[in-house]
């Protein structure tokens, strides 16, 4: 199966292989043909399987040039997903005449207004930006195809039901609805069948070759000790990219001041960094100018940086699912990876029930003696 047997035209096919992507992945196999026959659908897939080209593709082959009108409109929760899915978008825009606005907080709306005056064919927004667009009368959602609503899970775990629920109401009543999500617990499942008509469900199982490709490994510690701990770490890994996660934006800065006073090329993204200083370090990152980026979850949401090596847990995630989330930053496409968590003894419900979801023990590692001298 390659995209042109899903009726993926030649000059998106041409763009797609000088990223060398060549093959679709299970989740663009159903849902293209879905989407391009103007299916709605619910579908439900992890990070890292390539779901976002799974709604993009269809749209732009849906989506007509010469129409001068916003016909698709991407729904998403912050702002580093909109960036990132702008940034395929762009792409796939060098391969059919379709001009893209991605409206979200943060940067000023200006600019945004000005590329207003134009036709936009497809937006990409975070809700809050997209109504105050919608109340000045700036954006016209009458003419919208398609709508997509990604990460739907987050978009009900940060409150935007309210938001969305006035967002649709802008748009034709018989639209195409899409609806992705990392999980389908049943209040999100609702939620997608409220919002769509008829749906058809696609459903794709983690990849267990996301975990078994990982190498996982644990330190116990306590949280007095664990920033040193973290550090002598890695001094003894000195890892090509790195991405460490903690669980409040206070403790992200925290850690964050703790290294950099210690040397080590590091930066923090959460939602209280600028947008402007965000796009910045990431683009760093991507381009491995920093080594190690400190990161909240809600902010590294949608975040698919090949070539990240390391994993580490600086805090021990709330849920099994955030764990899985976390360390399927690492280990892509068949690549090795490494994560390291760091375990408290105030931590042991949270890690007591990430090992029963992966049905087995992590293995604890030990650290070198002479740096545990050093300490």
């Amino acid at each position: 199966m390659n995209f042109k047997d899903l009726g993926i035209s030649e000059p998106l096919v041409q763009v797609l292989k000088k990223s060398g992507i060549t093959t679709p992945t299970s989740i663009q196999e159903e849902c293209i043909p879905l989407i391009k026959d103007y299916k709605d659908v619910i579908a439900q897939a992890q990070t890292g399987t390539g779901k976002t080209l799974a709604f993009l593709l269809p749209l732009f082959e849906n989506i007509s040039p010469d129409v001068c009108a916003t016909q698709a409109l991407i729904i998403t929760p912050t702002r580093e997903l909109a960036l990132q899915i702008t940034e395929e978008a762009n792409q796939l825009a060098k391969g059919k005449a379709i001009n893209v606005l991605a409206a979200y907080g943060g940067r000023n709306i200006g600019s945004q207004l000005n590329k207003l005056k134009g036709t936009i064919h497809l937006i990409i927004a975070t809700p809050g930006r997209l109504i105050d667009h919608i109340e000045r009368g700036t954006i016209d959602l009458n003419k919208v195809k398609t709508v997509v609503i990604d990460e739907a899970d987050q978009m009900l775990l940060m409150g935007f039901r309210n938001e969305v629920d006035q967002i649709l109401r802008a748009t034709p009543r018989n639209r195409q609805t899409l609806c992705f999500s990392a999980t389908m617990a049943p209040n999100v499942k609702k939620l997608a069948y409220h919002y769509t008509y008829s749906p058809t469900m696609v459903t794709i199982e983690p990849k267990k070759v996301t975990i078994d490709t990982i190498r996982q490994e644990v330190i116990e510690t306590t949280d007095r000790w664990k920033a040193d701990t973290l550090c002598q770490v890695l001094e003894e890994d000195n890892p090509f990219l790195a991405i460490i996660f903690a669980r409040t934006k206070r403790r992200a800065d925290e850690l964050f001041a703790k290294m950099k006073k210690r040397g080590f090329n590091v930066q923090v993204i959460h939602s209280d960094i600028a947008q402007n200083k965000r796009e910045r370090i990431l683009k760093s990152f991507r381009d491995a100018d920093l080594q190690y980026l400190i990161a909240t979850d809600v902010a590294s949401r949608g975040l698919d940086i090949s070539g990240v090596t390391h994993i580490y847990n600086y805090d021990v995630p709330e849920t099994p699912e955030i764990y899985i989330h976390r360390i399927g930053r690492t280990g892509r496409a068949g690549e090795d990876g490494y994560t390291c968590m760091f375990v408290a003894p105030k931590d042991n419900l949270e890690f007591n029930m990430i090992e029963r979801k992966l049905r087995r023990n992590l293995p604890k590692r030990q650290l070198k003696e002479e740096l545990r001298k050093t300490k």
